[in-house]
């Protein structure tokens, strides 16, 4: 029998599923429903050890004997205080030790409670991960649970061996044993390379043959690889290739960029039909807030993550593998053990992609940006701004050889531009720029200085506040709200851009924006740097919005 607490129960889960088999147990109360339950599963050898100094390095000797991780577990307050000088030893002979420790509910640290400190990363430097699980209330707590769990048994032997920390709060009653089966945890595993030498990864290629609904998703990267054709054809066919335009060229093949618009247009049934079994991805943060909803509800069987850094990155709450290696070299390392038979998945994802039409809105911002991108010349470079103007730019295609940068690490307004002006800087291309107004007049300082030149073209897009929020789902707001929240404001770009020296265009109208783009878009750099104003009605530009992809719907 085994104790009703779910965080306690994902612990003793993924401590079976992953082979630490020897677990030190110290007497405490805390920590009774970690013991009562790891002492009725047949594959753990149990010893009893009443001095946790002692017991941590008992342990420690115990992990010695054969090189396999062992376990401890004690209860709360300054038990735990007593493994640190095993802690610290195991940490400098790199041997591979799980503190375990009972703890009182966060509320009551430093409450006057018995048997209370702040137990969460206590040892410091010296363990390889520390982990604070949550109390599981819900489906995403327990999935965040089952995530921290792996994220440290990982680091036990992740670029060297090592201790780490997990630590338990566990409210009352806990002494209850009503569970009679341990849940299927999820295991993530990490290759560290296809690399005979760190595991068996034959399994793994045999598993992504038996697949045949195999969708590759791409984030954000800053770069252009050319992939060999012999590559080229042996992987394109074989796998549903989705990307942005922050993503450069960095597929082999042409991908589905049109993600937002095709996955409005399906229904929940039309989506669960499409459902991936197996998700690869590699590459930064995606934009798709539809992408990252799809794959939530309609989760993958596997999901494989590709970096260098083989961090765990569990966008989708499916992920199950971490590969360690450059995803270019993955990729071409794995095309040639591929089956040839080639699937009708890709082909489906690609037929339903092509009969989405083409982005058109009347004047607005969205019109804008189409305009320009659709008159971009060749060989620039585009950065993109966040919030409403990296998502709209995601609605019309690009020409290859441009290559976009954009903020999306944190995705906040800030320095947006001065990034741009950085990057620009350093460029002897034409470099585009587009920006919302919150955006630019936040960071407007990034045009006072002098080291810029004349290859800076900005498109500013301004409807006097911030657009995003009026678009939010659920979202009302009151009259004595409204401008705290948007941010509204009714401030020109005109005199500022002026005095920084830049030739000044701008729009408020259809009309009036094509003649000013026709001069923005020029291929020549010319001698001054260019700013584009376009003014919009926010109000009218959700309004275009929506109806665009109520469209989609029909």
């Amino acid at each position: 029998m085994y104790t009703d607490k779910k965080n306690i129960l994902q612990l003793v889960a993924l401590l079976k599923a992953h082979r630490i088999q020897k677990i030190v147990l110290c007497p405490g109360s805390r920590n009774i429903p970690i013991v009562q339950t790891l002492v009725n599963i047949p594959e753990f050898t149990c010893y009893p050890v009443t001095d946790e100094r002692s017991a941590g390095f008992f342990a420690l000797g115990l992990a010695l004997n054969g090189g396999s991780p062992a376990a401890i577990c004690c209860t709360s307050g300054t038990a735990l205080l007593n493994i640190h000088p095993a802690v610290a030893e195991a940490f400098y002979q790199q041997v591979p030790l799980v503190v375990i420790s009972a703890d009182r509910p966060a509320a009551w640290i430093g409450q006057m409670d018995g048997q209370t400190l702040p137990q969460p990363g206590v040892f410091g430097n010296l363990v390889k991960k520390s982990v604070n699980l949550p109390e599981v209330q819900s489906e995403e707590d327990e999935w965040y649970c089952n995530r921290l769990i792996n994220e440290a048994l990982m680091e036990l032997d992740h670029h060297g061996k090592g201790p780490v920390h997990i630590n338990v709060p566990i409210s009352e009653p806990f002494f209850k044993l009503p569970v009679t089966e341990l849940p299927e945890a999820r295991v993530i595993t990490r290759y560290q390379g296809l690399n005979v030498y760190n595991k068996d990864y034959q399994p793994l290629i045999d598993r992504l043959n038996r697949y045949q609904r195999r969708m590759v998703v791409v984030g954000q990267m800053n770069l252009i690889y050319l992939f060999d054709k012999k590559y080229t054809k042996m992987l394109y066919k074989h796998f549903a290739w989705f990307t942005e335009n922050i993503s450069n060229q960095t597929i082999p093949g042409m991908p589905i960029r049109n993600i937002e618009p095709l996955l409005c247009s399906m229904n929940f049934e039309a989506q669960q039909k499409m459902r991936p079994e197996l998700l690869i991805t590699y590459g930064g943060h995606i934009i798709s807030k539809r992408l990252k909803k799809f794959l939530r509800r309609h989760p993958p069987v596997e999901h494989w993550h590709v970096a260098t850094d083989g961090q765990v990155a569990d966008l989708f709450g499916s992920l199950t593998t971490v590969i360690e290696m450059d995803p270019f070299e993955f990729l071409e390392k794995i095309a040639p053990m591929m089956d040839s038979r080639t699937p009708e998945y890709p082909r489906t994802w690609e037929a339903l992609s092509k009969n989405i039409p083409q982005a058109v809105f009347p004047y607005s911002e969205m019109s804008a940006i189409g305009k320009v991108i659709n008159h971009l010349p060749t060989s620039c470079s585009l950065h993109l701004a966040n919030s409403s103007t990296v998502r709209y730019a995601q609605l019309f295609p690009l020409p290859n050889d441009v290559e976009v940068l954009s903020n999306r690490g944190t995705n906040g307004i800030e320095g947006s531009l001065s990034t741009a002006i950085g990057y620009a800087t350093a460029s002897d291309k034409l470099n585009f720029i587009f920006i919302g107004d919150l955006s630019f007049f936040y960071d407007m300082n990034a045009l006072w200085n002098a080291n810029y030149g004349s290859n800076v073209r900005i498109l500013l897009l301004n409807n006097e506040g911030g657009e995003i929020f009026h678009a939010l789902p659920g979202l009302e707001m009151a009259d004595s709200s409204r401008r705290f929240i948007t941010a509204t404001h009714r401030t020109s770009a005109k005199a500022w851009a002026e005095d920084r020296g830049f030739q000044y265009l701008s729009a408020h109208n259809e009309e009036e924006l094509d003649q000013a783009v026709e001069v923005f878009t020029q291929p020549s750099i010319t001698s001054q740097p260019m700013l584009m104003e376009v003014f919009t009605e926010k109000d009218k530009d959700i309004e275009h919005l929506k109806t665009y992809y109520h469209n989609l719907k029909k």
